[in-house]
């Protein structure tokens, strides 16, 4: 029992702060993604296209997450758009204060994008809000069709589900339709996208949705 009060006294304070940091957000009108999933999903490789997309053509920023390394920010530095690298030290996830701290160091005035690349991880990091206002889940079809089944908390707190590398389906005995199937049966409402970064497939139809979601004022 005593478990299970410190792992909700952690969460409400880690609500708390997640509060601020979207009633922060909205002020200042950036529209903000928490993008998760598992690890060699391809999380940075759509964050890549992403950017890539949209060109300079909107203020982009990124807080990017890892247990140890700066990799996945050297890749986006190329990019010239602000980036601040979160080193976890071995922690599975982001915290609501891990991204207030990061927000803190990025120059905000002009930013109408803020994308946040998770660790990579099903499980712990599906039960912390950051103050995002999607929490957008990578599915690889390299990694089977029963994953929801298998994480249903993560697939239930998302709201955006791109299924990944759909390039590679002629050679896997992933069925997409299940894919799309199991994660519907666990949420509904999910938004479903097909992405190929290799064969750029997808990419636009993502762009586009985010365009909708962005204050452009």
């Amino acid at each position: 029992m005593s478990i299970v009060t410190i792992e909700r006294k952690v969460l409400e304070k880690n609500d708390e702060i997640a509060k601020r940091n979207r009633e922060e957000f909205q002020k200042r009108k950036i529209f903000v993604l928490n993008l998760v999933s598992s690890p060699g999903s391809g999380k940075t490789s759509i964050l890549e296209k992403t950017l890539e997309y949209f060109q300079g053509t909107i203020p982009i920023a990124i807080i990017e997450g890892d247990v140890q390394t700066n990799l996945d920010a050297q890749r986006i530095a190329k990019y010239n758009v602000p980036v601040v690298q979160v080193v976890t030290n071995g922690l599975c996830h982001l915290e609501a204060k891990f991204i207030s701290e990061a927000f803190d160091s990025l120059t905000t005035d002009t930013i109408k994008l803020l994308i946040i690349e998770n660790v990579g991880n099903l499980v712990c990091p599906s039960g912390y809000d950051l103050g995002e206002h999607h929490k957008v889940v990578v599915l690889s079809v390299t990694e089977g069709d029963d994953k929801p089944l298998k994480y249903p908390a993560m697939f239930r707190n998302a709201s955006v589900l791109l299924i990944n590398k759909v390039d590679l389906l002629p050679y896997l005995s992933t069925d997409i339709e299940e894919i799309k199937k199991n994660a519907l049966s666990i949420n509904p409402k999910l938004i479903l996208f097909e992405i190929s970064c290799t064969a750029n497939a997808g990419i636009e139809q993502w762009g586009e949705w985010l365009k909708t979601k962005i204050e452009f004022k």
